[in-house]
């Protein structure tokens, strides 16, 4: 039989973090008194240890998550800023080819006009 002071000192935590474990886990009816002092039995124990090495496998466990979430939201925002320059790249590429294919088209005589108009209205009805 160990004491609440005891089984804190062996796992590092306060006698408070054990009392309360001991209540969330409704051992306290459940324990033996020799003076001032509670004891708790081999399995009683083994209960309490387990429940506060689960505790501490889901907070390391929500610590790696948090982690990984925060480094992958970092390479999602590099990848959207990269795509976003690339995007303003080709916006440019569009409207200087824009702009040639105006100035080739005013030099262009009428009937080369009309048969460009012709293919674009083509294009355009394929699509």
């Amino acid at each position: 039989m160990k004491t609440i002071k005891q089984i804190a000192d062996e796992i590092g935590l306060s006698k408070q973090a054990v009392r309360d474990q001991i209540a969330n886990l409704g051992l306290r009816n459940s324990l033996q008194v020799s003076g001032n002092k509670l004891l708790i039995n081999k399995q009683q124990e083994t209960l309490i240890k387990e429940t506060f090495i689960k505790k501490s496998q889901t907070e390391k466990s929500q610590v790696k998550f948090g982690t990984t979430l925060h480094f992958t939201l970092r390479l999602l925002e590099q990848e959207i800023e990269f795509l976003k320059k690339q995007i303003e790249i080709k916006d440019k590429q569009i409207d200087e080819l824009t702009a040639v294919i105006k100035a080739q088209t005013k030099s262009l005589s009428s009937d080369q006009k009309k048969e460009l108009e012709e293919k674009e209205i083509f294009i355009d009805y394929k699509w």
